[in-house]
C-alpha cells in the first residue's frame, strides 16, 4: 500500500505548465495545502479539478516543489536507486565511465537527471555531493549508500558539501563530512592533464568541470598565442593553453588561494615553465591597461547575477569587462567569453557582448557558440537548466 503524502492543490489553469513536465511548482500557483507540510516533506500535486500532476519535495520561497516525478509512485529505495543508475549510465555512454585520459565528471545534474537539487560529482574514486534542497539533503545518506552499490570498487568515498548551498531558513545546521570513506584532496585527470582538487575547501564541489569542453577547444587555439586567463580559479584554461602551444601565459584571479592552487597545477603539468606567470588581483583593475599585449583571452568570471533582481546590474559588469577586453586584444585576436549566470539567459548575455563589441568599434565575428558539456545536461521540459554561455570571438 502507498504512503499517503500530504496534497498541494493548484489554482484553476495552474496545472498547464506541469502538464508540459515542468518540474516546478511556483508558491504563487497554489490554492490550497491538505495536511501538514514541513520544508523537505514529500508532497503530491493536484490540479484543481483534482487530477494528479506530480511528485515531490516541498521548499520554502517562490519555487515550493521540486517534482521529481511525475507518475503516482511510491518513492522508495528502489525509485532512487533507479534514478541514479540512469543517471550513470548516461555518463557510462557518454564514455566517461572507466576513461583513462579524464576521471573527473558530473555524475548528477539536478533537473537534467530528473533529481532536483542534488549535484554529485565524481573526482577519480570519491563523489562529492553539494544538495540544493531539504527533501533531497534528508536522504543523502541512503543516496550515497545507493551510490556505492552501483559504482562498487570504483567508489571509495562520499563527501557531502552542502553546508552553503541547502536553504539556511530550513534551519538544520549542515555540516559538511564524509558520509563513506574518506580521502582528502586528490589529483585528477581530464584529458591527459592534471589537476589537484580540493572539495573540502575549494569553490563549488572542488573544480569546474563543466568548462572540460570549451579548454579543450581553446588548446586548439592557443599555439603561437599570448593569453590572459582572467578569473582563472585553479588554472585550467591556462594549462590547456600551454599544452596546445600558447607562447606565454598569464594567470589572474582576486583569491591569492586560487593563483597558488593554479601555480600547483601548472607545476603538475609542466615543470619550471618559464612560459606561465599568476597574478592576484582584480579583474577590471588588471585589465585597465594591457593594450596590445595579448591576442588570446579568457573571460570566465563567477556569476554576476544569483537571483533575478540583480541581472541589470549584472548585464552591465558582461558589457564593462567584455569592452574591455575588445579595446585591448591585439588585431587578429580569440577572445573566449562565458557567462555561468542562470538567470542570465543566452540572449541577453549576446547582447551585452554585442554591445560591448559595438563599444570598441571593433570588428568581432563568432566562431563558436559554446555551452556546458553533455555530463550537466538540459531537461528539454526545464530550459532554466542551461546555466552555462560561451562565445568564442575573433576580433581584427
Amino acid at each position: 500500500m502507498k504512503p499517503t503524502f500530504p496534497q498541494i492543490i493548484l489554482k484553476p489553469g495552474k496545472e498547464q505548465s506541469m502538464k508540459r513536465f515542468h518540474p516546478w511548482v511556483f508558491s504563487g500557483a497554489i490554492k490550497l495545502v491538505n495536511g501538514k507540510v514541513d520544508e523537505g516533506d514529500i508532497v503530491t500535486v493536484y490540479s484543481a479539478q483534482n487530477e494528479f500532476l506530480g511528485i515531490g519535495h516541498y521548499q520554502i520561497g517562490s519555487i515550493s516543489v521540486r517534482i521529481f516525478s511525475f507518475q503516482n509512485i511510491e518513492p522508495n529505495e528502489a525509485f532512487w536507486k533507479e534514478k541514479l543508475l540512469k543517471a550513470y549510465n548516461l555518463r557510462k555512454a557518454l564514455g566517461l565511465v572507466n576513461n583513462d585520459e579524464t576521471n573527473v565528471f558530473r555524475l548528477v545534474h539536478a533537473e537534467g537527471d530528473e533529481l532536483p537539487g542534488l549535484i554529485i560529482d565524481i573526482y577519480n574514486q570519491t563523489a562529492v555531493m553539494q544538495i540544493h534542497t531539504v527533501g533531497m539533503y534528508l536522504i543523502r545518506e541512503l543516496l550515497a549508500k545507493l551510490l556505492k552499490e552501483i559504482m562498487g570498487d570504483r567508489l571509495v568515498a562520499v563527501y557531502d558539501k552542502s553546508s552553503k548551498s541547502v536553504p539556511f531558513k530550513a534551519n538544520i545546521n549542515a555540516v559538511d563530512s564524509y558520509l563513506i570513506g574518506n580521502t582528502g584532496s586528490t589529483v585528477v585527470s581530464e584529458n591527459g592533464m592534471l589537476f589537484k582538487v580540493d572539495w573540502e575547501e575549494g569553490q563549488k564541489t572542488g573544480f569546474f568541470i563543466d568548462q572540460r569542453e570549451n579548454r579543450y577547444l581553446l588548446q586548439k587555439y592557443a599555439a603561437g598565442r599570448d593569453v590572459l586567463n582572467m578569473f582563472c580559479y585553479t588554472g585550467g584554461f591556462s594549462f590547456f593553453a600551454m599544452k596546445g602551444g600558447a607562447r606565454l601565459v598569464h594567470s589572474v584571479d582576486s583569491s591569492a588561494k586560487a593563483i597558488d592552487l593554479t601555480r600547483e597545477n601548472v607545476e603538475l603539468n609542466f615543470p619550471s615553465d618559464p612560459r606561465h606567470e599568476a597574478f592576484a588581483s582584480d579583474a577590471f583593475e588588471y585589465l585597465r591597461d594591457i593594450k596590445d599585449k595579448y591576442d588570446l583571452i579568457i573571460l570566465d568570471p563567477p556569476a554576476f547575477a544569483k537571483h533575478r533582481g540583480a541581472i541589470n546590474q549584472a548585464l552591465q559588469a558582461y558589457k564593462r569587462i567584455n569592452a574591455k577586453a575588445f579595446e585591448q586584444i591585439r588585431p587578429g585576436g580569440i577572445l573566449f567569453t562565458f557567462s555561468c549566470s542562470q538567470v542570465v539567459d543566452r540572449e541577453r548575455f549576446r547582447e551585452a557582448v554585442f554591445s560591448a563589441a559595438a563599444i570598441s568599434g571593433r570588428s568581432v565575428r563568432i566562431l563558436h557558440q559554446l555551452t556546458q558539456p553533455a555530463d550537466h545536461p538540459i531537461g528539454i521540459y526545464h530550459p532554466e537548466g542551461e546555466y552555462l554561455k560561451g562565445l568564442v570571438l575573433y576580433v581584427e
